[in-house]
């Protein structure tokens, strides 16, 4: 009998809990969207400067083959 109290007892708080992240999960996606939109400027603008830095040696280096 303790067993299934604890089931009931668990499904009662775990139900709320698993509707209110499936209500907040969209709203935390749109506020992290616009962080990962910088993130993969910066990357961009980060393997850009590395390929300008690179270039100098790239090109001593000559023709790969």
């Amino acid at each position: 009998m303790l067993t299934l109290v604890l089931w009931i007892l668990l499904a009662v708080l775990s139900l709320p809990l698993a509707i209110l992240a499936l209500v907040l999960w969209p709203i935390v996606w749109l506020i992290s969207l616009p962080l990962r939109l910088v993130g993969i400027t910066l990357k961009g603008v980060f393997d850009l400067i590395g390929a300008i830095i690179a270039l100098p040696a790239r090109l001593l280096r000559g023709p790969q083959r």
